[in-house]
């Protein structure tokens, strides 16, 4: 008798039943007998993007930039029509039957997934209506489509079934305000486009404000939970943004350039550059100082590798300028920023960057710019717009001693704000990091509503669905939909199914006897050995292989090169060691951290993606961390040597997606076995790899955390003084006297600020009454100071009773100092 894996819910989509546990070794099924095996080997087929219709509808960027309307009626005639072929009570009978009777509730399950089913349907039915009857939208989606077209740049020719589903139904938030009350949420295998299925809305979202009068400011706010964001992602943004911008110069459309800024910060990019610097701050007047910073790896508009990276004093601007004469770009300095204060500047029409740079609303006057409009634009030519005045700059303008005015704004300001807030890899932002980014989403969503624009959509990307509902209400008080919707078998959908072409091959290995440093030193000598045996002899080992001699040159390109991943730095660091002194070959190694600067890893990317011509040399093996994992898609890395199971599902789903993205790959998954989760796994390896989703992990997380809100309320607060109150001030609040003035004057006081608090944060149930009262006893204690005449307190910030503003979302933990002898 089989076991089950109860540790996963039962369900109508799974089979849940396991032949044998493997202990110390894995285990076959041979007929009627059990075998064991010293490793376990589980395949995975690469999945088809390719749907059943009767009338097979074209996906091109061509057709869709022409006459998209009939295209898509027949996409969404066929989803309907396979949906009555699967979804129907007689076609889940027919499941019921197969699986020798469901219970009840995977009945009634199945019932339920079917109505979501046909809820995907109506939203795209209504997507297609709105493209219809809104010529304005229509446009910007046909524009958007060669937009697309100028990124992919002949690497494909058209959308997958699935991204053009997700675009039409996700056109109903750009123009229905009541559609941000739910977030939509992708959830889709990894290398399946999703980040293209982001640009296509973002694209779409930003000619669609550009045509209905939006001409100026962000249109859309794309948040990463990783610290070090991918430089290739990036650059796919900046190619379709550069179609973008090519299709709206071409048609004439108001507005500035459609740009994209880099917001990262400081230990990435500069937050500022300063006329006079301190130690360690960019200096201006230092001519190797921009190509340091160089994020682009190719011009956006021609593809061009010659990007000259340059200072400009006159606009006080640090460019990415492209070389190429031929370039369609015609100016000076691409519409790309990498530095906080210039994005601030110029608010770019889509903003890229790390979720935790939205701590800075409490810090930061200029945050303003991403929830409403700035104070007004300076002058001078190219200095952009201006924000709260401060001693330095009277006129709010950033540019360091500029002598400028501060001009009125000529758009509506209930049109600054963003359209769009992505969040992309949902499930990490779980924890810690999900309570403190649960306030500051709140925070956004109420000044923006507070500077009289309706609240932004937020989409989503996520690797489980487990709990997601619960997931976003707490993150964003929205509700939760996902996209596409599971088929009712697994592995099989109408926007996709698994075949038998191989994807991936895992093999678990349980070491005995030996460390993990050998076994991963040994796996990747074995590895470099064999393919170098094939650059020797490449005869005699094509006529073992049974492989043709033309594909020698595809063979060491393709699996020349090994990624050896750590789940830790400590373990990359290790790995890297061993790799210089313990392999007995000429290796080329590289490493891939968190920590690896901005050049070196360009650097990385540039050789691994155009290798040199000899072999030896090439890059042999990449010692990576998760920085690898999310964003990095490398045709060429195809064996992974994974020194461990990571701490989380998602992290394995993602990590082992890296490799075999268009040719099969191969992955070793060294357990430690002497640790019970990484034994247990290894016993059921092969439901692990087949139903990942399924164990990923339920993201723990609240909003009702009272250690979280006293952390988060100073921000908040100061969020509150810098975006709504100063402005409305007509000066500066900066000091505990003019703030104190101002809220005498405005009848503001503890109770009212508190009571705004409050409602900002969704704190109005029966449940939130302490919450409320922690809320109400800081502010007491903060007015409090703040009209005591005799207080010593200077500065606003300094005001809080909880301590100082957040700098990062992650600054959940109390740091220590620590000192060593003075000798």
């Amino acid at each position: 008798m089989p076991f089950e894996l109860e540790a996963l819910p039962e369900t109508f989509r799974y089979d849940r039943r396991v032949p044998a546990y493997g202990i110390n070794a894995g285990v076959e099924v041979v007929g009627e007998s059990l075998r064991t095996t010293d490793v376990v080997v589980t395949d995975r087929g690469r999945p088809l993007y390719s749907i059943e219709a009767a009338q097979t509808p074209d996906l091109t960027f061509a057709a869709l930039s022409s006459d998209p309307l009939p295209e898509i009626e027949k996409l969404i005639v066929a989803l309907e029509e396979w949906g009555s072929d699967n979804w129907s009570s007689s076609a889940l009978d027919d499941l019921d039957a197969l699986a020798d009777g469901w219970t009840p509730d995977m009945r009634a399950e199945a019932e339920s997934e079917a109505a979501k089913f046909d809820a995907e349907v109506t939203r795209l039915r209504r997507g297609l209506d709105l493209l219809a009857v809104d010529a304005q939208l229509l446009h910007a989606f046909k524009l958007a489509n060669e937009a697309i077209a100028h990124a992919a740049n002949g690497r494909y020719e058209g959308w997958r079934a699935f991204q053009l589903g997700f675009l039409v139904g996700a056109l109903v938030g750009l123009v229905d305000p009541a559609d941000a009350d739910t977030v939509d949420t992708v959830w889709f295998a990894t290398g399946g486009g999703k980040t293209e299925t982001y640009l296509g809305l973002l694209v779409t979202s930003v000619l669609y404000d550009r045509l209905t009068g939006k001409g100026e400011g962000i249109s859309a706010w794309s948040r990463f939970p990783l610290r070090m964001l991918s430089l290739q992602q990036t650059q796919r943004f900046a190619d379709a943004l550069a179609g973008a911008e090519l299709m709206r110069s071409r048609e004439g459309i108001q507005g500035t350039p459609i740009g994209l800024g880099f917001f990262v910060g400081k230990g990435g990019t500069p937050n500022a550059i300063a006329l006079e610097p301190k130690d360690g701050e960019p200096d201006p007047h230092d001519p190797n100082m921009p190509g340091e910073f160089q994020v682009l790896m190719r011009c956006p508009f021609c593809r061009s590798a010659e990007i000259d990276m340059c200072f400009d004093r006159a606009s006080w601007t640090l460019q990415h300028r492209c070389a190429n004469e031929a370039c369609p770009w015609e100016n000076d300095g691409l519409p790309f920023y990498v530095v906080d204060q210039e994005i601030y500047r110029f608010l770019p029409s889509v903003v890229v960057g790390t979720l935790d740079k939205a701590a800075l609303l409490g810090m930061q006057a200029a945050m303003r710019g991403f929830v409403g409009a700035p104070r007004g634009v300076c002058s001078r030519p190219g200095h952009g717009y201006c924000y709260s005045p401060r001693s330095a700059r009277p006129n709010g303008c950033l540019v360091p001693g500029c002598q400028g005015e501060r001009r009125n704004l000529s758009q509506p300001r209930e049109r600054w704000a963003p359209t769009l807030r992505l969040q992309d890899e949902l499930h990490l932002l779980r924890d810690s990091l999900g309570a403190v980014g649960s306030h500051y989403e709140a925070a956004l969503d109420h000044l923006q509503e507070e500077l009289g624009a309706r609240r932004a959509k937020v989409v989503a990307s996520s690797a489980t669905l487990t709990g997601f509902e619960r997931q976003v209400d707490v993150l964003y008080q929205r509700g939760g939909r996902v996209f596409p919707q599971p088929g009712p078998s697994a592995g099989r959908s109408f926007w996709s199914h698994e075949t038998p072409a191989l994807a991936r091959r895992f093999v678990a290995v349980a070491p005995r006897g030996v460390t993990m440093e050998f076994v991963s030193d040994r796996t990747l000598t074995v590895l470099q050995e064999s393919v170098r045996r094939l650059l020797d002899d490449p005869s005699g080992v094509c006529r073992e292989a049974g492989v043709d001699l033309s594909h020698v040159a595809h063979l060491l390109s393709n699996y020349g090169v090994n990624v050896v991943y750590g789940n830790t730095l400590r373990d990359v660091e290790a790995a890297r060691r061993s790799i210089d002194t313990q392999i007995p070959l000429e290796i080329q190694a590289e490493t891939l951290t968190g920590g690896t600067d901005f050049e070196t890893v360009r650097g990385t990317l540039r050789r691994l993606e155009t290798p040199e011509a000899q072999f030896q040399d090439r890059i042999h093996v990449i010692a990576a961390s998760s920085m690898l994992s999310h964003g990095v898609d490398i045709e060429r890395l195809n064996t992974m040597v994974m020194l461990g199971i990571p701490l989380t599902t998602a992290e394995f789903i993602q990590t082992t997606a890296r490799v075999g993205r268009r040719w099969p790959g191969l992955v070793y998954v060294l357990h430690r076995i002497g640790r019970e989760r990484e034994q247990a796994t290894f016993g059921q390896f092969d439901s692990y790899v087949r139903q990942g989703d399924r164990f990923v992990e339920p993201v723990p997380i609240t909003r009702r955390s009272r250690r979280v809100l006293a952390l988060t309320t100073s921000g908040i607060v100061e969020a509150r003084r810098l975006a709504l109150h100063e402005p409305r001030s007509g000066g500066a609040l900066t000091t505990v006297s003019r703030l104190r003035s101002y809220h005498q004057d405005n009848a503001t006081n503890a109770a009212s600020e508190a009571a705004a608090l409050a409602h900002a944060l969704g704190f109005d149930g029966p449940l939130d009454e302490m919450l409320t009262d922690d809320i109400a006893g800081w502010m007491h204690s903060y007015f409090s100071t703040l009209n005591d005449p005799a207080t010593t307190v200077r500065w606003p910030q300094d005001l809080s009773p909880s301590g100082p503003v957040m700098r990062s979302l992650r600054d959940v933990e109390e740091s220590a100092p620590v000192v060593g002898d003075e000798d």
